[in-house]
Order: C-alpha cells, then structure tokens, then sequence
C-alpha cells in the first residue's frame, strides 16, 4: 500500500502533537488515523529540554482532541460576586460549551468526589466531528470527571454519542445505552488509571449489563435506585409514548404503560426504588405537567398525575426533594399566569397536598428552576437574569447567593446558559451553569457561605 506524502506530514505531526497519547481514531482533513500509545524521553528544542511542561499544551485543550482519559490541569478561577461577597468557584473557564448534567439526574459520583459534565472540548473550536465512514459531521459532546480536590478533569467517553450517561447511586460507575445495550462503565477504575497515565482501551472499563430489544428506539431514561434497573420511553403510534423499564438481573425489558402525549424529563426517585417522575412534554406549558409511575415489588405498575393543574398555570421543573415530596416552579414571567400564585412549590406525592408555597422573587418573570436539600430545609431557586437564591422553606426567607450568570439577558427563550442547580448530596454546595464568562461554564457556590 503506497502512502503520500501529505499523508505522512499528517502522521509526523499528530506524533509531534500527541505524544503521551494512548490509542484513539481521530480524523483530520479527511484521513482517518489510529494514534497508538508512545511516549518521548525529551522534547528539547534549541538545546532546552521542555519534557518537565508537558501538561502545558493541555490548557483548556486547545487542539480539540477525543482522547479516552486524557487529563487536563485545573481551569477553574474563584470569583468575588460583586454584590453579595459570596466567592464563586467557576469549574471550567475555557473556549468550549461546558454543562453540568440535567437537574433531575444525580451529577457528583456516588463518593461525591467528582462532577461529572458534558462538553463539546473534543472539538477544535466546538465544530462537529466526521466518523470514519460517515458523511455528515456530528456535533458530539463528551462527558468529563471534575475532581472536587484540585479540580483537574478527566474525559470518561469517547468516540460516537452514547447519550445520557447515568451515574450510579451507590457505587462509582455509569450507565449509556447504546445501540440498545445498557453498558456500565467503571468510573472509579478509569479514573484511577487516569491519574497513574496507564489508562487502557475504553472496553476494558465497560461491561454490557441487558440488551434492549432492537425493535425499540430509548428515549428519554433514568436510573432506579438500586442502580439495576432503567426506566426509558419509545415513540410508539398516533403520537403516543411508551414507557419501559430494563432490568439487569432478568436482562429482561418490559412495557409499563403507554400514554397519550410526549413524555420526558424522566427522572427516578432517589430515596424511592421503583419509582419515577416524568413530564408531559411539550417544549413549553403542558394541559398537566407532571405524572408519576410506580412498580411495585410485584410488578403492579401504577401511573397518576401529580399536582392537578389549572388552565391558565404554566408548572415546570419538577424535582424530587425527598422520598414523599416533589419541588416544582409556577412560572409567572407573563400577565395571563399571574392571575395565580406563582412561584416555587414544595408538594407532599402521597397526600397530594402542598406543603409550602414559597414567595415568589421580585425579578421580572420571577423563579425559573429549583432544587432542594433531602431535610426539606431549604430550597435553591434563580431567576431569569441568573440570580441564584437560598430560600429557607419554613420562613420563606430569601437570601441572594450570587448574581450575573445570565448578563444581557431576562428572557428564558434567550440562548444564554439555565441554571438548572442542584445540591450537593452533603448539602454544602450549588452546582450551575452560568453565561457570565462564556455562553456556558459550570459553576459552584456554598450553599452557607456564612458558614464558612
């Protein structure tokens, strides 16, 4: 086989840019190439050997690489918010998209000793990425480990999207779907092996746990609390869903219900085996929003609406905030909607009752998100202009924790980064995304900063 000239520069310089690299297929200009495993003695130009600062070039990954377990140095800058005194940790500060995973989905490792996130850094400029034998380029984001220690990152996936990736409740793993087989992935080890630089193939930390029949299409998804079974959606005829769970003991997939609209936000309780919430989606307010679904111990499933709703209230972003209650937002950023309370709810699931209503902010449009600690205590809520509050439930007292995450704009149909925050499974920390330094960075502040 003759090989070009042009196609050995390509070889030389990928060598030159990539030379702790371990194996990974990458395509540039077209030509598809497997980057092997070597490593370099020295790197010494004009007589000075600069091997000490290897790490150097891994700055904010400015080559755009899909490397599996490739290791970035700390980026994060602490930030004095200009009106509340609050010091913000922002996590990544880099050219790329950063986003924290969705709210209702669990976003520190089950040791709480990462966050993990998505970001489109495995691209050169954020562009798309061209597959060996694909015609059109994919725009593809990766998922990244935070450490909460020193804050260096490490790439946990590689290569075509898997979609969601679910972290395990109670050990340090993940879970993809992909081309229908659930594949668990041994986060603790690859991380280990990451910090060792004897990271292996991405098959050597996976193992394939159930198949899903191929005849179904995983929509929208979450992880019991068990850590064994999933529950996912599928398109199904006349525009209805239908709902599946996929056990990993049984390898068995089996239909739950089947619904008259567009399900998703799907998002298992995190006290509560074998019982999930989903949404009626809409892409904007839904005839009633919320519903929840329950299988018992002997297969009996029970699906119900939450919250019943009038017409002329908009509710959205529900999120469970302890085993037998659920938070949500009344959104009250038009005329029509506040002709109701508005504002963020904290709702009793088994009692069908609402336990508080907490004041609505003085914001334009007012609270957007919320999220709350497992004692029911307090609760987190931002506004459409990215002000993030603490707000104690039983007095309903607010206290402005950090301003500025969405500058120009107090739209929440702008393209500027939503919130979506979570807490801390120790209670200590507000996790978000923010605009105030790039279109979409993950950010931190103490949940007490009083108390620090």
């Amino acid at each position: 086989m003759q090989i070009s000239c042009s196609t050995l520069h390509i070889a030389k310089r990928l060598q030159l840019l990539f030379l702790t690299a371990r194996g990974a297929g990458i395509v540039i200009a077209g030509v598809s190439v497997l980057v092997l495993s070597w490593t370099a003695s020295a790197q010494v130009v004009e007589g000075i050997d600069y091997a000490d600062r290897a790490h150097v070039d891994k700055t904010f990954d400015m080559a755009g690489t899909d490397i599996f377990g490739q290791r970035f140095p700390s980026e994060s800058l602490t930030i004095t918010d200009p009106v509340t005194g609050v010091e913000i940790t922002a996590l990544t500060t880099s050219r790329h998209s950063s986003s924290k995973i969705y709210q209702d989905h669990p976003n520190w490792t089950a040791d709480g000793k990462h966050i993990v996130f998505s970001s489109n850094r495995n691209t050169a400029a954020g562009g798309n990425v061209t597959f060996a034998g694909d015609k059109t380029p994919q725009r593809v984001r990766q998922y990244y480990a935070i450490s909460m220690d020193n804050h260096e990152i490490v790439q946990v996936t590689t290569g075509r999207s898997g979609g969601d990736l679910l972290l395990g409740h109670k050990r340090n793993v993940a879970f993809q779907i992909r081309d229908n087989q659930v594949v668990e992935v041994n986060l603790a080890a690859l991380l280990d092996d990451s910090k060792q630089g004897k990271v292996k193939d991405p098959a050597s930390y996976e193992k394939v746990v159930a198949t899903i029949p191929d005849d179904l299409k995983p929509g929208g998804m979450c992880l019991d609390i068990n850590d064994k079974r999933i529950f996912f959606s599928t398109r199904a005829a006349n525009d209805h869903s239908a709902i599946y769970s996929v056990d990993f003991d049984s390898n068995k997939t089996t239909k739950l219900i089947e619904v008259p609209f567009r399900t998703g936000h799907f998002q298992a309780n995190p006290f509560v085996s074998g019982e999930m919430m989903y949404c009626w989606e809409t892409g904007g307010d839904a005839p009633q929003r919320m519903w929840v679904l329950r299988v018992d111990k002997n297969g009996k499933v029970t699906n119900r609406p939450v919250y019943k709703e009038k017409a002329d209230e908009w509710v959205t972003h529900e999120i469970f905030a302890g085993p037998d209650h659920i938070m949500f937002n009344i959104m009250g950023h038009i005329d029509r909607l506040r002709k109701n309370p508005t504002g963020i709810v904290l709702f009793n699931i088994r009692t069908n009752e609402v336990v508080k209503r907490l004041e609505q902010a003085k914001e334009l449009g007012g609270y957007w998100h919320a999220a709350g600690t497992k004692d029911l205590k307090w609760a987190v809520g931002d506004s459409f202009d990215g002000n993030i509050y603490r707000i104690n439930i039983e007095t309903g007292d607010a206290t402005l924790l950090t301003t500025g995450h969405r500058p120009n704009t107090k739209s929440p149909f702008s393209s500027q980064a939503h919130a979506h925050q979570s807490i801390s499974p120790d209670g200590k920390w507000v996790l978000f995304n923010s605009s105030m330094l790039t279109d979409s960075d993950i950010m931190m502040v103490p949940l007490h900063p009083e108390g620090l």
